[in-house]
């Protein structure tokens, strides 16, 4: 079942334990899959799931997060209590979140949009994306692909 932009005009999430939630309004910039070796090791999976959101659309509506993970210039959020991972701020990017897709309440259905760090996937993994990329896209490519995604799902 994918969102249609009516459904996603406002969407909550939170961790695993509900201590910490958050919303997110309108639809994302695009969603990712990201095979690089720290986030391999930061969910203990084979890629992390994101959604991209402009900062201004995402709210902590209840709980502090804490930073988690590397402690550098990008800045991962967990729920102090449970330690989900639940968001990351990338450096230099701070009109952008980038939050664990599967901590919607409703999840998108649809395969990520784009896949980085593909060089990185354990071979069985790939996704199936639109768009892959052996390490991150060139910054002058995310204008095009958040202009596709948003063709895509009609917005």
């Amino acid at each position: 079942m994918s969102q249609t932009p009516a459904a996603a005009a406002s969407r909550e999430g939170g961790c695993r334990c509900g201590r910490v939630r958050f919303c997110v309004t309108g639809a994302p910039l695009f969603t990712a899959a990201c095979h690089c070796h720290g986030c391999q090791r930061m969910s203990a999976s084979a890629y992390s799931l994101s959604s991209c959101y402009l900062a201004d659309k995402f709210a902590i509506l209840e709980g502090e997060p804490v930073i988690g993970g590397m402690h550098g210039p990008t800045r991962h959020f967990h729920c102090p209590h449970c330690l989900s991972w639940m968001f990351t701020r990338p450096e230099g990017l701070d009109h952008i979140v980038n939050i664990r897709t599967t901590l919607l309440d409703d999840p998108p259905r649809e395969r990520p949009f784009v896949e980085t760090y593909a060089s990185a996937a354990l071979p069985w993994a790939l996704t199936g994306a639109s768009h892959s990329f052996a390490e991150f896209p060139p910054l002058d490519t995310y204008a095009a692909l958040i202009a596709a995604f948003a063709e895509r799902k009609g917005v």
